[in-house]
């Protein structure tokens, strides 16, 4: 059993979760992730590894409060228990390779955090993008500036950085530094799509992480399955990172909106249960 030992909310929906786990922290590389299992009865969610400290023993998942099994996350408090099993999934390969452009959107930030400190120690030159919606949803960002040369900020509405999307950064940094060895891009699909897709005449290698996809994480359900380079592959299994240029975007968004119905009915029975739980309590 994993026990939290620190809960920070980051931003509105964020929560970031220290949690002592000294097996998976001895063990884990930038890309990696775990399971989370809340109870016995619970849904089993992969959770991208944002940070790990061996000698500690613990580990950090940043979790975006989104569906009902990370709204029940959000209810736990220091001290209580979950069961984590990692760490799964292929690690990011991480070379000396020169200047790598990270691109993240909104959580993908958390994801990227691991993969641009990996990159740094290699001895490469890390410059990163981050955007939002609002400069609240611009998340991890002292911790992005430290393992990073160069930060550039944007959001949809102007309120922190320059207003715009990563793209449109990540357009202004090839006109000023020229082209890049590497980009690492991870956020919405359209995001990771728009930044592939600006990069495939550049002929610049991206690697985009497929995480949000994953349901069970072992390969067993088939329910991240998608298409790359004419191949059908399993994010959790295979992945989650892949090359941006050889992923089939269109069917990976399909299959992201296939249980949207199922994931709404189960939000607001848990919110139902919940106001209820409130309101006897108040009472």
């Amino acid at each position: 059993m994993a026990r939290i030992l620190k809960i920070d909310e980051i931003a509105p929906g964020f929560k970031k979760y220290l949690i002592e786990e000294p097996v998976i922290a001895s063990r884990h590389r930038a890309g990696q992730f775990v399971i989370i299992l809340l109870s016995d009865r619970g849904e089993r969610i992969p959770l991208t590894i944002a940070a790990s400290d061996a000698l500690r023993g613990t580990i950090t998942l940043v979790v975006q409060e989104v569906g009902k099994t990370t709204m029940e996350m959000g209810t736990l408090r220091p001290g209580d228990v979950l069961r984590a099993v990692g760490p799964l999934g292929r690690p990011t390969l991480i070379e000396r390779i020169g200047t790598c452009v990270c691109v993240g959107g909104g959580c993908g930030i958390a994801p990227l955090l691991p993969i641009a400190r990996a990159h740094r120690d290699a001895g490469n030159r890390v410059v990163s993008i981050l955007g939002g919606r609002t400069h609240e949803f611009v998340i991890l960002r002292p911790e992005m500036e430290a393992v990073s040369e160069e930060v550039y900020l944007t959001t949809d509405d102007g309120s922190l950085g320059t207003r715009g999307l990563v793209t449109h950064a990540l357009e202004r940094y090839v006109e000023i530094s020229g082209r890049p060895d590497l980009v690492v891009a991870i956020g919405p699909a359209v995001m990771m799509r728009a930044v592939a897709e600006m990069t495939r005449p550049m002929g610049v290698e991206t690697v985009v992480s497929l995480n949000t996809i994953m349901i069970d994480g072992t390969g067993m359900c088939g329910g991240c399955r998608v298409p790359v380079g004419g191949e059908s592959k399993f994010v959790c299994v295979d992945g989650p990172e892949f090359d941006g240029h050889q992923v089939d975007f269109d069917m990976l968004i399909k299959r992201q909106r296939i249980y949207l119905e199922q994931e709404e009915t189960a939000r607001r029975r848990f919110l139902a249960h919940h106001e209820c739980r409130a309101a006897a309590v108040g009472g």
